[in-house]
């Protein structure tokens, strides 16, 4: 029996992660331009770009992406601190169809800084549905701070943008007979990425300084507002037990 998702008001907990230590021959100060060509994950669709320009910890970030769910709230991060790569469809280990968070974590790490609208921006509004876009085009432009560590890991190659929510079924919500690995009693629909991309040093251009910030998007009229009510400890389970899986593997093939 499907599980739709149907919870009209939004309960979200921390996703504060525990970041992984970065080299301390990395400069305290970074500046620069980095770009990300979004990539689909679960058979989303979903394509875009994402611009970031750094100064110092003040980011300036726009992201323009097309094929997301209307009218559904679609989580979106820089996440730090591990490979800087992204998972593919075939990441699916565990054969249920999906790519989850916990076989991403692996690859692009730890919720660095979360991209929402308004408000904070740090790890603890990482599932902060009412503050993320909810559009199936999203035109986001915000500037904001950001901490030493993400932007160390800018620094280092290794920050990924990804955005998180897919209709995998083409249901026009978010349901299905799988659950979230996150939140069983939630469809992984919910919580799956949906595009991912490593942020990369920009060749041409630069994103526009002086976002608002407020940010782009707009939460009104969502019929999908949900609880995914998903904990610090749940999520920073799932990133730690992929990192820790990643890393057992690699010493096996050594």
């Amino acid at each position: 029996m499907r599980k739709a998702l149907a919870v009209p008001t939004i309960a979200l907990a921390a996703a504060a992660f525990p970041l992984l230590t970065l080299s301390p021959a990395l400069a305290d100060d970074h500046g620069g331009s980095y770009q990300a060509d979004l990539a689909a994950l679960n058979g989303s669709g979903v394509s875009g770009t994402g611009m970031v320009t750094l100064d110092g910890t003040t980011a300036t970030v726009m992201v323009e992406a097309t094929g997301l769910l209307e009218g559904a709230p679609h989580a979106q991060h820089f996440h730090i601190a591990a490979q800087g790569q992204c998972p593919t469809d075939a990441d699916d280990e565990n054969g249920d169809g999906f790519v989850s968070v916990t076989e991403g974590a692996p690859y692009y790490g730890a919720i660095g800084s979360s991209l929402t609208t308004s408000g904070d921006t740090s790890p603890d509004s990482g599932l902060a549905i009412d503050r993320f876009p909810t559009e199936g085009t999203i035109s986001y432009e915000r500037t904001f701070e950001v901490s030493q560590e993400t932007a160390d890991s800018f620094a280092a190659g290794t920050a990924v943008l990804v955005l998180h929510g897919v209709d995998e079924n083409g249901s026009g919500t978010y349901d299905g007979d799988v659950m979230s690995d996150l939140d069983p009693s939630l469809p992984m629909e919910a919580t799956a990425p949906a595009a991912c991309a490593p942020l990369v040093s920009a060749q041409m251009g630069t994103a526009p300084h002086g976002g608002a910030e407020t940010g782009g998007g707009s939460t009104a009229g969502v019929e999908q507002q949900a609880v995914i009510g998903v904990g610090a400890l749940a999520l920073a389970g799932a990133a730690a037990a992929g990192v820790v899986g990643y890393r057992r593997r690699q010493a096996d093939q050594a």
